[in-house]
């Protein structure tokens, strides 16, 4: 006997005429008999649908997934805001894409809403887009000292806009630091303290920059918000997703859907 390749596929009868389902389980034979399901595995019968350990095929542990995308007035380019979920329990959002941009979503994110599962569409952690308005620019260094747990990188306060002039936008711990010489910005670390010194007629910000390199004296730095913090959504013409479910006891999904808006530039 060969041995099965897997995904197993399903194919429905009328109405569908179709194969809807994918299955991770590789059964050397299927078998649908008096209302129940059974197949064959290294020589042994099962019957489906009545473990209650749900996602466990063969005694091997799996998850559930479901792919699909919303394209609602295909030529448009919209804005993708949020996520629900009509479900008994929240989902991991493993991947979400457009045309222009990627993201996740833990199912930590989901907070349950009127009996639906609710979040506000994230970008992937460390997705840097020097477009967004989460990325500014500070000025050049005038001097770099500390270790690289702790680097202080000193500005002088008239060079120093990032501080003073935007002070909506202003540097802050967390934000990821870069230094730019013409080219592509090279990662400093992650912003851990801001020192504003107008008496002394400059400002510094501390990095941690453990694993990479100091930025050499006159680079301009810049910097840029957490992405997953700053998410304003998704934009594109279509947003794919893939959903995620590693519960042992049975769940079900109802309906998938976005708030959706078109995108004005």
């Amino acid at each position: 006997m060969s041995i099965p390749t897997c995904p197993t596929l399903s194919f429905s009868g009328p109405p569908v005429q179709g194969w809807p389902s994918f299955y991770s389980f590789c059964p050397e034979w299927m078998q649908g008999m008096n209302s129940y399901f059974y197949s064959f595995s290294g020589g042994n019968l099962f019957r489906h649908n009545t473990n209650p350990l749900r996602n466990n095929y063969y005694n091997v542990q799996s998850f559930s997934t479901i792919t699909g995308a919303f394209n609602v007035e295909p030529q448009t380019i919209k804005l993708f805001k949020t996520m629900s979920l009509e479900s008994d329990s929240a989902w991991t959002v493993t991947s979400l894409s457009t045309d222009l941009s990627t993201g996740s979503m833990l199912n930590t994110y989901f907070e349950q809403k009127e009996g639906e599962w609710f979040s506000y569409i994230r970008s992937n952690s460390g997705a840097v887009d020097w477009n967004l308005r989460s990325a500014n620019g500070i000025g050049n260094n005038i001097n770099v000292s500390g270790p690289l747990n702790a680097t202080d990188i000193t500005f002088s306060l008239p060079d120093s806009p990032g501080f003073i002039i935007m002070a909506g936008t202003a540097a802050q711990g967390g934000d990821d630091v870069y230094y730019n010489n013409g080219g592509t910005p090279v990662l400093i670390g992650r912003c851990i303290a801001v020192n504003n010194s107008p008496i002394v007629g400059a400002s510094s910000i501390t990095v941690d920059a453990t694993g990479n390199a100091q930025p050499p004296v006159g680079s301009f730095i810049l910097f840029i918000k957490n992405s997953v913090a700053e998410s304003h959504g998704a934009r594109g013409y279509y947003l794919e997703f893939t959903i995620k479910n590693s519960d042992t006891t049975a769940v079900e999904l109802f309906a998938v859907g976005s708030s959706v808006m078109k995108s004005y530039p």
